[in-house]
């Protein structure tokens, strides 16, 4: 027992201390010229199934973009809807891609029929633009991605912010993981130039390089798929820290637990088919950025080898807690130092006080973990219900964080 908590311990509290030292570089924040002029032309792809409560808010949302219109269009696929998102999109000035195939299911096969279709109409479009039907989209979105595009990235993650953070003690939680992974991990990774996370929506992909290497993504979570995909062809994810994206979140622990679990299943599976060979390439290429992918590709790992050691914690308290040391350690990690991530993205006060909620939320990854793992074979896709059709006008009113991106560092 003590041989398995300690080896345990040891393991997950390098992977931890490596995490806080790559967090120690989301405290700054390089200048970024954004006067670039629009030069960039988007396909603006939303994927959509049954999504009629949120999909016309967005499609309103994306046609007042400031952006010049000529150089953006917007293209929802409704994938085997069975109500009226299509015609809902349509009528709100969307070009509508419909597809029906039920052997086929999930949003990669959505996507990967779509880029078909949209590639097929020869318009030489610089990039393609993926958001989700329950988003809605800062209005200087497309300009900054432009700008990124102009700087010669290729592949670019926008901030992802959360469009209903006040409903539940679950969206709460949820807005805090957001905040603090925006700033600690994918603005740090950028700092450090290394590969950012994909994270579904709110992302900006180069179609020369759609075009070179294909979607081809099929899996439960084809945007880390696809990022691992570019990072073996040494291609990064960067990061845009002021294009921000406002994701509608679930309400209930069993909604997100269902969401979580679909994207533990997706990631052990593209992890046990993509750590090995990033570990080999990184090392023959001497390039640490695809070791940086393979730990990161490892994380559902880490949190069962937590569980683990969590247990060993319960059986083993009378030696391991006969200090006050492991409280103080908690309690600096929990509303110091996360505090801190919350002052420098400049939250309004009252979110300060979920960070009570988080730590219970966090614990809830452990079992989704060995769940995820259990059924990482298993493809089908679950679908989140969305039903927040908050106009982006009155967004504001939502989050306790600023609506408008910042263009200055």
């Amino acid at each position: 027992m003590e041989a398995i908590f300690y080896g345990t311990q040891f393991l997950v509290t390098i992977f931890y201390f490596y995490f806080f030292v790559i967090s120690l570089f989301g405290f700054y924040r390089k200048y970024i010229d954004y006067s670039l002029p629009p030069g960039s032309r988007f396909a603006v792809v939303v994927a959509a199934h049954n999504e009629e409560r949120v999909i016309g808010e967005l499609i309103r949302n994306l046609n007042d973009l400031d952006y010049p219109k000529e150089l953006y269009d917007v293209y929802v696929v409704a994938d085997n809807c069975t109500d009226h998102t299509a015609r809902i999109a349509a009528d709100n000035g969307a070009n509508v891609i419909e597809r029906f195939n039920k052997v086929d299911v999930g949003k990669g096969y959505a996507l990967e029929y779509a880029f078909k279709e949209i590639f097929d109409k020869g318009i030489p479009y610089d990039a393609v633009v993926v958001f989700d039907a329950d988003n809605l989209v800062a209005a200087d979105f497309l300009s900054i991605m432009n700008n990124h595009l102009l700087r010669g990235e290729k592949i670019i993650q926008g901030y992802l912010d959360t469009k209903n953070a006040g409903d539940t003690w679950i969206t709460k939680s949820i807005y805090i993981s957001y905040i603090l992974t925006n700033r600690f991990w994918q603005l740090s990774k950028y700092n450090l130039g290394l590969t950012c996370a994909l994270g579904g929506t709110g992302m900006c992909l180069s179609t020369e390089v759609l075009k070179k290497y294909g979607w081809g993504m099929t899996s439960l979570t084809e945007d880390l798929e696809f990022q691992t995909k570019a990072l073996m062809n040494n291609i990064k994810v960067t990061w845009a820290h002021d294009a921000k994206v406002y994701d509608e979140k679930p309400l209930s622990l069993m909604q997100s637990w269902r969401q979580r679990k679909r994207w533990m299943q997706g990631h052990t599976n593209v992890a046990g088919r993509y750590v090995g060979k990033l570990i080999h390439e990184g090392i023959r290429t001497k390039n640490f950025a695809m070791i940086d992918g393979a730990l990161y590709l490892i994380q559902p790992f880490i949190l069962m080898l937590t569980g683990i050691g969590f247990i060993g914690n319960i059986f083993m308290f009378d030696q391991v807690y006969d200090k006050p040391g492991w409280a103080i350690v908690g309690f600096f990690s929990q509303f110091f130092y996360f505090g801190i991530g919350l002052l420098l993205e400049k939250v309004k006060v009252k979110a300060y006080w979920w960070l009570f909620f988080y730590p219970i939320f966090a614990l809830t990854w452990i079992p989704v973990a060995y769940i995820g793992f259990a059924m990482r074979k298993n493809k089908v896709w679950s679908h989140t219900l969305h039903i927040r059709n908050i106009k982006h006008e009155n967004l504001h009113l939502y989050i306790p964080s600023k609506v408008d991106s910042r263009r200055t560092s």
